[in-house]
């Protein structure tokens, strides 16, 4: 039986492709291998990992063109819910180039569609209706050209007015103005810490004095993902220093997103502070682990918890 509803926010969806090759030569011509498009950006992977946790889950955004209708046709093979509105111009193209030799990708993002005041008006009226017997509102990744930066802090207020939870993913003024809407949880990366406090960490103390910074403004849970150094898990009494288990890593897109789904997940099931770290560290493990924008499932995450290193500070 599936539980609560979750809604997925991406402003900014991709059609993700990605390509292989042995080794990456710039200024050279590449041969590829193999490659695979998915339907992508921030939101419709948590969407993904959350369908394969048996959540009850729907995702909203903004599609262009013939891209965008590609993109929908793609949820919808996939099983998931989606309450997206169509504009002029075309959903953007990511490519993402993984080099074997180097175990590494390379990514080369487009801007995605202009996004009128005119469209923002009537997405404001589709988002209204979407946020209807919704539990956790998830606001995650980049905005199109035409979006003014204080959105997420305008969505989050809405949704809290519902008493819907929010979890904040974004980075530079979006992640800025969003905290200034109180989100319930944030998964700021390390990069994305560095940047809001205008400083570069050297200890994880560091980290740890920024995150209760981010407590006291009046965020719940903050998680602060490191890649494959693990993460920084605090609440208001607890903080935990979670490393994952070693794996051959295929693909990092989408790991961070899967944690995202994971907390969500954890968030809807009362979890404890301590299992929650363990939970979502497995998860973006396992996700590193698929190729292209493939992401990790219910067994994956459960069958690993064991092998995550936790340790409280």
């Amino acid at each position: 039986m599936m539980i609560n509803k979750v809604l997925t926010l991406t402003l900014n969806p991709a059609l993700d492709k990605t390509v292989e090759i042995d080794s990456l030569e710039t200024g050279g011509l590449n041969r590829i291998n193999e490659g695979r498009i998915d339907a992508g950006g921030k939101g419709i992977n948590v969407a993904k990992v959350l369908k394969n946790l048996v959540v009850d889950v729907r995702t909203t955004g903004i599609v262009a063109g013939h891209q965008g209708r590609r993109l929908l046709a793609y949820l919808d093979e996939l099983g998931i819910e989606s309450k997206f509105l169509e504009i002029e111009g075309e959903t953007r193209t990511n490519l993402k180039v993984f080099d074997r030799s180097k175990s590494e990708i390379t990514e080369f993002n487009e801007k995605g569609p202009f996004v009128s005041e005119d469209d923002l008006k009537r997405f404001d009226i589709l988002l209204d209706r979407v946020l209807n017997d919704v539990e956790v509102f998830i606001l995650s990744g980049s905005i199109p050209p035409g979006i003014k930066t204080d959105i997420y802090k305008k969505y989050i207020e809405k949704a809290k007015k519902r008493d819907i939870k929010t979890i904040l993913d974004a980075e530079g003024e979006l992640f800025r103005k969003g905290l200034e809407a109180k989100p319930y949880a944030v998964k700021p990366n390390i990069h994305e810490l560095e940047q809001l406090f205008g400083r570069t960490y050297s200890r994880d103390e560091e980290v740890v004095e920024d995150i209760k910074k981010l407590i006291g403004g009046g965020v719940e849970l903050v998680v602060v993902s490191m890649g494959g150094d693990g993460s920084i898990i605090a609440n208001e009494t607890e903080t935990y220093r979670v490393r994952p288990f070693p794996i051959e890593v295929k693909s990092t897109v989408g790991s961070g997103d899967s944690m995202v789904a994971a907390l969500s997940y954890s968030i809807m099931n009362n979890h404890e502070i301590e299992f929650i770290a363990k939970w979502i560290t497995s998860a973006g493990t396992m996700t590193a682990t698929k190729e292209g924008t493939q992401v990790c499932n219910f067994e994956d995450i459960r069958k690993n918890l064991d092998k995550v290193s936790i340790e409280k500070i």
